[in-house]
């Protein structure tokens, strides 16, 4: 299991308040990552961070809206001045205010949409890489979605933000892996989290969608976590530019 192993690495987790990011985040702290729990509320992640502490875990809460750069300066900033550098960025905040065909959305949608789930974590993964670079590695792991590969009925919007996604991922592999930074996605299908809740709350939803899959079940956000360490830990150190579903089966 050593190739699992994480101790003095440092990763930023956004979104991490709750859901997948928070899951993620404890999986990287229980390996013996140093962690950053990251959303827009400092309550929230100041929560977290104690949570995980009193765990006897590594960890710290620094709030940050990805849709604003000084947040993500700051979000940089402090973590470098905290532990010294960074080793590991997981993208998983992301947004979707809104459910509809494309005809209905206004340029206020797209751009709030762009702005958190495209600009946002290719900036934050841009303000890390010279650490990663000066530090000899680095992982960076971009939470998109099935519906980057496929597109889903009525989030035309969010799907085509986290088909962005997959392809800067792959330019981040291309571009970075001089400086042995290693960039990945993760797709997952429909998860039991607060996010998708107008989802799966919704009966008849839940059922169409779970019929087809070969797992016939939504997925838990700690199911998720497992592979985001895979790809935070030397465990994967071969892997770069991939494509990582965790769906159920849902793009068979």
């Amino acid at each position: 299991m050593s190739s699992f192993d994480l101790t003095d690495r440092v990763a930023i987790i956004t979104g991490a308040s709750k859901g997948i990011g928070k899951e993620i985040a404890l999986a990287l702290a229980q390996n013996g990552a140093k962690v950053v729990i990251s959303s827009r509320n400092q309550e929230s992640v100041d929560a977290v961070a104690k949570e995980f502490t009193d765990q006897g875990l590594e960890a710290v809460g620094i709030a940050a809206h990805m849709g604003s750069q000084d947040d993500i300066k700051n979000l940089v900033n402090s973590t470098t001045s905290k532990y010294g550098g960074i080793d590991i960025i997981v993208n998983n905040a992301a947004t979707n205010p809104v459910y509809g065909p494309l005809l209905t959305n206004d340029d206020e949608t797209f751009d709030k949409i762009m702005s958190i789930n495209v600009r946002g974590p290719l900036n934050l993964a841009k303000l890390a890489h010279p650490s990663m670079k000066e530090r000899g590695h680095g992982s960076v792991i971009n939470i998109s979605s099935v519906g980057g590969i496929r597109p889903e009925p009525l989030i035309g919007l969010y799907s085509m933000s986290k088909a962005s996604l997959i392809s800067i991922t792959k330019i981040m592999a291309q571009e970075w892996g001089e400086d042995n930074i290693r960039a990945n996605v993760i797709c997952p299908g429909l998860i039991q989290t607060k996010f998708s809740k107008a989802l799966w709350e919704n009966e008849k939803v839940s059922q169409s969608y779970t019929k087809h899959l070969p797992l016939k079940r939504i997925g838990q956000p700690e199911e998720i976590a497992g592979l985001a360490l895979f790809l935070a830990s030397s465990a994967s150190s071969y892997c770069t530019g991939a494509i990582y579903t965790a769906d159920g089966g849902h793009t068979v």
